[in-house]
This record gives C-alpha cells, structure tokens and sequence, in this order.
C-alpha cells in the first residue's frame, strides 16, 4: 500500500486523521447551535438554519476554518464556546503508535492542519499531540488552505521536502487532490475520521485505511537515518 523505503517525510493532517473528527462535527452541528440559540434567545431550529447554510457556503476556504472570522459574523466567542466541549477532544485509534513508528523509522513526521491557531492550541492543550511530531504548521499562517495548490509551494519554503519522497495523510478527497496536483507522490486517505459515523467506502486509485494500525508493522520495519 505504501512504499516507505521511498519516503523521507510524511505529512499528517489532524483533524478526522490523528484526532477524532467527532469533536468538529458536534461543535458545528450540535454545541453551536444550540449555544447560538440560547445566547440569541431563538429557536433551536431557527439556530441552524441561520448558522449551518453560512457554514457551509464557506467550505474549502481559509474563512470555512477561522474561528476568528465566524465569531465576527455570529458575534459569539467561538473559541470559548469550543471550550465547553473540550472534553470531547480525542485521538483516533493508534493515532500516536503511528506517529512513534515514523519518528522512530527515522523520518521526519509533520502535521499540516488547515485549524485555526486558537482551537489547534486547545487541542494541543488537550492532547500533547506535538510532543509526538518534529513540527505542527497550521494553513493560517500561510494566508491558503491545503486545497490551495499555491500552498504546497510556499510550504515548501517553510518546512522543506521532496515532494515525490512524501506521504500526505488526510481525510479530505480535495486535500488530497491539492496535494496530488502539486506533485506530492505518495496518499493516504482516512475512511474513518469520526468514530460516531459508519467507515467511508474505499476510493479507486487511492490508497486507503480506516485505522492506523494497518501501516504500523510496515513503518516499523523500515529504519532509516535522519
């Protein structure tokens, strides 16, 4: 499925590939609406149907991912918010062996999330996740997300790599398809980001797991040096 011997890097998106994306999905769809209708006195029903379309006309943009920007446009603290559900922050299944398998295979393990720097250091907070990476880079201190193809180019200037000796790991078919497009030579698609959804079916052309655990004999047995 994966060719480590020809991999230098792996890149790891985070939310719905490292963490469960369960929490993202409750505070959008669920915590956020029913908060929005508390603070603003309206129905629960009138809630989403005034938060969820604007969500999602936004998707794929950097804007889709700002909290900061869709504090300004509900006028509510969303960081704070995401804050009462924090509890819900959680790793996928053998999210971190994996993580210990590449750096202890030699290569180097970064994340690449499109999160917003204030939920990413709740989340960080909540889990140590980069005492487990050698970097976490987040998409908005590149002013582009991962489905930007420009973005694989300026982070390349950031956090060097060769693209045709790299793995990106990611949940989302457009990520994926970025990365693909900019040259990255080496995919891996999560079928199973939320814990509380059924499994993704399988994509032809694409390698694909649900859970880690499938690729950690694999990175285990390819040392090389760093």
């Amino acid at each position: 499925m994966i060719d480590w011997p020809a991999l230098d890097t792996v890149f790891l998106d985070m939310d719905g590939t490292l963490l469960d994306l369960h929490f993202d999905s409750h505070f959008w769809l669920e915590h956020l609406p029913r908060r929005y209708a508390e603070l603003k006195a309206i129905s629960h029903e009138d809630a989403r149907a005034h938060i969820i379309p604007r969500i999602e006309s936004e998707k794929g943009s950097l804007q889709w991912y700002c909290v900061d920007y869709w504090s300004d446009r509900l006028d509510v603290d969303i960081t704070a918010l995401k804050r009462e559900v924090g509890d819900r922050i959680a790793y996928r299944p053998h999210a971190r062996a994996f993580m210990a398998a590449i750096r202890a295979s030699g290569r180097r393990c970064v994340i690449v999330t499109n999160c917003h720097p204030k939920p990413l250091a709740l989340k960080l907070e909540k889990t140590g996740l980069d005492q487990h990476v050698d970097r976490v880079l987040s998409t908005h201190d590149f002013g582009r997300p991962k489905e930007d193809l420009q973005f694989w180019a300026d982070l390349a200037d950031t956090e060097p790599y060769r693209p045709e000796r790299t793995l990106m790991v990611d949940d989302s078919l457009p990520v994926l398809d970025s990365a693909r497009r900019a040259g990255i030579g080496h995919l891996l698609a999560i079928l199973a980001p939320d814990s509380r959804e059924p499994v993704r079916p399988a994509h032809d052309g694409l390698a694909s797991i649900a859970h880690f655990d499938e690729l950690l004999h694999p990175v285990s047995g390819e040392p090389i040096a760093r």
